[in-house]
Parts: C-alpha cells; sequence; structure tokens
C-alpha cells in the first residue's frame, strides 16, 4: 500500500477539515462543533464509532480485513482560551485559539482513518482511532480511559502512538522522538499566606504576609538548585502571585501559584513533599500561617524504547532519512497522553510545523497568539499515523509492511 500517494491525494480535504475546525476553536471537555466536523469526516466508512458520555469524545474501530491485535492512534482536539493575532485568513475570532496545533492533529487522524479504511483488507487487526478533547489542562485522556477507551476493540491495544506538532524549534516536515522520558510531569503549587493585617507605615504591629511570601519563592528556587541532580532536573515557574489593595495596607493575605515540571517519578515524589515543607518552614520563620497544596496534573509521557525506534524506522523508510531527527532530551511541556502510554507501550512523536519560509528557531511557539503552523504537514502527518498502525500489526503478524 502506498500511503503517502494517497494521502497527498487528500491534501484539499485535511486543509479544508483543519482550517474548518480551527475558525470555529472549542475549550475543554465540551467541543460539540468540532465533535460534529469529525463525525461528519468519518461518516461513510467502515468503522465503529462511539461517542463520549461525560464528554464530546470520538472513538473509532477499524476491523481489518485479517485477525490480529489493535493499534492506537490518538488526536487531540481541543483549544486553548487565547485571543488569535495571526492575522490568517482564517483565524478564530472568538477569544479562543488553536494555538497548540490541535486542529492539525484532528484532521491528520481523520485523514489517517480514510487512508487506512481504504486499505483495510490488507490489514491484520485493529486500529482504534482516538479523538481527544479536554488535553489542555482538563485531563480529557483519563476521562476517556474511564469510559472505556482502550477496550473499544475488544482487546487492549498493543501499541499507541500521537503525533504533536511544534510551531517553533524543529524545521518543518521533520519528525522527532525519542525512548524514556519524553515530557514532563506536570504539578501545581497553591500557596496562601494567611498573616495579620495593619497599616503600611507600622509593619512591626502586623504580620506581612507579603514579605513571607515573597521569601517562599525565592527559597522554592535555591531549595530546587540544591536538592536536585541537574540530570533530573525540576523546574518551578510562580505564575500568579497575589495581594493587597492599596500601597499602604498590609493585606490579611497573599498567594501565589506555581507550575512544577519534573521527569521522573523519584523526582516528582520529592518535589511534591518537599515544597510543601521549604512554604511550612518559611511560614514559620516569618510567624505567619501558610496552606500549601501541591496538586499532581499529569504524570511524565514516557516512551517505550522500542515503540520509539520503531517510529524512527518508520519515518525514514516511509518518508526519507531526512525526515527523522532523534530527540535528544525531553520536552518541559506535558501531555495527558501520558496516561495512555502508562497503560499500553508505545510512543509520543513531534513534526515541525513552522510557518513556510520561516526561521524555526525564531518563529512563535506554541501557545502564542502568533503561532501560526504550515497546512503542509497535514498529508504526511496523517501517513505516519496510518503507517504506524499498518506496519505495527504487520509486524505482530510476522509479516512485512
Amino acid at each position: 500500500m502506498n500511503l503517502r500517494d494517497d494521502a497527498h491525494a487528500l491534501t484539499d480535504d485535511l486543509v479544508r477539515m483543519r482550517r474548518t475546525l480551527h475558525r470555529t476553536p472549542e475549550l475543554g471537555l465540551d467541543l460539540p462543533r468540532t465533535q460534529e466536523v469529525v463525525l461528519t469526516e468519518l461518516d461513510g466508512l467502515p468503522l465503529e464509532v462511539r461517542t463520549g458520555d461525560g464528554l464530546s469524545s470520538v472513538t473509532a474501530v477499524l476491523r481489518g480485513g485479517r485477525p490480529g491485535p489493535a493499534v492506537l492512534l490518538r488526536g487531540d482536539m481541543d483549544a486553548l482560551p487565547v485571543a488569535e493575532r495571526t492575522g490568517l485568513d482564517f483565524a478564530a475570532d472568538n477569544g479562543r485559539m488553536h494555538a497548540c496545533g490541535h486542529d492539525l492533529h484532528t484532521a491528520m487522524l481523520a485523514g489517517a482513518a480514510k487512508l487506512l479504511c481504504a486499505h483495510r483488507d490488507q490489514l491484520a487487526g485493529d486500529v482504534l482511532f482516538m479523538f481527544q478533547p479536554g488535553e489542555e489542562g482538563h485531563d480529557g485522556a483519563r476521562h476517556m480511559l474511564a469510559e472505556g477507551l482502550l477496550d473499544a476493540a475488544g482487546r487492549r491495544p498493543v501499541a499507541a502512538y500521537a503525533i504533536h506538532v511544534l510551531s517553533a524549534g524543529l524545521p518543518g516536515g521533520v519528525f522527532r522522538t525519542r525512548g524514556g522520558p519524553a515530557m514532563a510531569a506536570s504539578n501545581v503549587l497553591r500557596v496562601t499566606v494567611r498573616g495579620e493585617g495593619g497599616h503600611g507605615s507600622m509593619p512591626y504591629r502586623a504580620k506581612d504576609p507579603v514579605q513571607a511570601a515573597c521569601a517562599m519563592v525565592t527559597a522554592l528556587q535555591a531549595w530546587i538548585t540544591r536538592s536536585f541532580d541537574v540530570f533530573d532536573p525540576v523546574v518551578l515557574t510562580v505564575g500568579t502571585f497575589h495581594a493587597g489593595t492599596q500601597t499602604n495596607v498590609i493585606p490579611e493575605t497573599a498567594e501565589f501559584h506555581a507550575t512544577v515540571r519534573s521527569f521522573s517519578d523519584a523526582a516528582q515524589a520529592r518535589v511534591k513533599d518537599g515544597t510543601v515543607e521549604v512554604c511550612r518552614g518559611i511560614a514559620a520563620a516569618y510567624g505567619v500561617g501558610v496552606d500549601a497544596e501541591f496538586a499532581e496534573l499529569y504524570p511524565v509521557t514516557v516512551n517505550d524504547h522500542d515503540e520509539a525506534a520503531f517510529v524512527g524506522a518508520t519515518v525514514r523508510e516511509a518518508l526519507g532519512e531526512e525526515r527523522f531527527a532523534p530527540q535528544a532530551q525531553p520536552l518541559p511541556g506535558s501531555e495527558d497522553f501520558s496516561r495512555v502510554l502508562s497503560e499500553v507501550p508505545g510512543a509520543m512523536t513531534f513534526l515541525g510545523a513552522p510557518p513556510a519560509g520561516a526561521d524555526h528557531e525564531r518563529s512563535p511557539n506554541n501557545h502564542s497568539p502568533l503561532a501560526e503552523f504550515d497546512d503542509a504537514v497535514l498529508p504526511d502527518g496523517a501517513a505516519v499515523y496510518a503507517e504506524l498502525a499498518a506496519r505495527r500489526l504487520a509486524a505482530a503478524a510476522g509479516g512485512g509492511s
């Protein structure tokens, strides 16, 4: 089967679908219009289609012409609460934006479904298509797993793959992945410091929560640099800090929230306890109270070494040696596809998609209101999804591709 040529024949359809989704981005777990677009694209294909009960997911199963195992392919569908400023003629105008490229993921996965349906008689097993909402902080993968995603084909998949586009940092059309940790765990530290308010001119008659909170922020940074191996790093960034209403009033409380990233279970466990202990210790030293909560969001995304190597071999054979670049280090972003990979061996793979002609090292990054993605990657993205499924099923059956 020549999946790449077939994919390029679908280019116009893939671009149309992607731009339709881009114009009408939706947030979180409830994506009714996005779900409708996906269902329309899948309509008429020989798929067993199921929608989610508590979220706007779409699960589709393609039964191959010959018996064999199942392989899972995932594409996330939700957008971000970002007001788009790209100036594209298909830009969104509702204060939301597909600034992370999930519109491309959805279109590529729908394209892969069409490709594989056209060759279903040659497939030695089944393909499970996972169209997922709520990746951007809503843990959609966990919800889909709870609704029985991995049993949708009647047996658990033997492998799972996802592709994520990047608007910067990787040349256009180049795929990249690695075995082992591929993306960080994501957690949130929420701290509220409780002092005693008073007049700004007489701080000795109050207990200043702002001063204590500031000390906590700096102490946390120092603690991390002196407690963790640089080769198993932790990143803590305070994103919000709120206190007070007026310059001459010492407030009752101050609060800050931080994102915390780590790349191993051991570092995750240590930073969870240690950050809270640091905040409590500083609070005791300043004579104030503190409520410190460490909330775990997404675990480390860990690629199976054999499956990551399989992705690299597949891209090289299907597209050419120059289209794959090994990934030296994990990315500090996080992914709820980590939950699937904790159940099924597989790999998260990245695909460079900066604007045509742009310097990929300088173009706006994912999540920027200026982020742009090149539609030219759509057919090869769809082809790689399809190649991974077809070749993995063939390998499980002991045959070639």
